[in-house]
């Protein structure tokens, strides 16, 4: 696969970190190796794989801020011999301030990962809530955007704008970058509101959206809880299902592109 993939959403609660360790999880279960990059600041997917944030090892920032390599960052999740964690602190915060008067910017998530692209079959970059620098340097390192979306009128509202930012990416920085669809998420099927809104995102995006649907299921929920992920945590939920055929339908796609 060699492949990067930003998972970005302006909103929170949508399902991306959610989607992020569920993606690692069953990927590295298909045999890809497979590197979850958590740069969020808030650092729920290094808490949904049960690493502690504050163990004195190397993190993301550190990464970042050029104080360490890739590989003494990479931390390997105990269990499965293919997949590894860069996990996240409340550090990274700062980085977005210290990024702005960096030469090249926008380009030092990419520079950091270089060293490790054949490493892995598939990176994994978990974005934070937001459209700013960190989340621009997750997409210039990418190839390929998957963008979670709840079927809720304020999601809705923020799609737009992350379709423009990556617009603009393509346009300036990073020619090329792809959207590598859209996810519906935290679906119920018997809210109708849900059901209208899907109904408008496939009239207006049809192309883009993704054949999976990941319902809403409290198992994915309370998962992070007990430092699984949720098709770790309980496999035959319906959510941990429609990751699992998440990743079928991903594996198929770059077997026939």
């Amino acid at each position: 696969m060699n492949r990067i993939i930003a998972i970005v959403n302006r909103k929170g609660g949508v399902g991306k970190t959610t989607t992020a360790v569920n993606l690692a999880a069953t990927m590295s279960a298909a045999g890809k190796r497979t590197l979850l990059v958590d740069f969020d600041p808030q650092g729920n997917a290094t808490t949904a794989f049960g690493v502690q944030k504050d163990n004195g090892k190397p993190n993301v920032y550190d990464l970042l801020s050029g104080r360490t390599s890739l590989r003494e960052a990479v931390q390997p999740i105990i269990g499965d011999g293919q997949l590894s964690i860069i996990p996240s602190t409340a550090d990274l915060s700062g980085a977005e301030v210290e990024l702005v008067n960096t030469r090249n910017r926008e380009f030092r998530l990419r520079e950091r990962l270089k060293s490790g692209e054949r490493d892995f079959d598939l990176i994994l970059i978990d974005c934070p809530p937001s459209l700013g620098l960190l989340t621009v340097n997750a997409l210039a390192a990418a190839q390929g955007a998957l963008i979670p979306l709840q079927c809720e009128f304020y999601a809705m509202e923020g799609l737009s704008q992350v379709l423009k930012t990556i617009e603009i990416i393509q346009q300036s920085i990073h020619t090329a970058l792809e959207v590598e669809g859209i996810l519906l998420t935290l679906f119920e099927e018997n809210n109708p509101r849900n059901l209208v809104i899907a109904q408008e995102v496939r009239r207006h995006l049809d192309a883009l959206i993704l054949p999976i649907v990941i319902p809403r299921d409290p198992f994915l929920g309370a998962a992070p809880g007990f430092g699984r992920p949720g098709v770790w945590h309980h496999p035959w939920s319906p959510g941990s299902m429609a990751y699992l055929n998440l990743t079928t339908e991903m594996l198929l796609k770059e077997r026939n592109a």
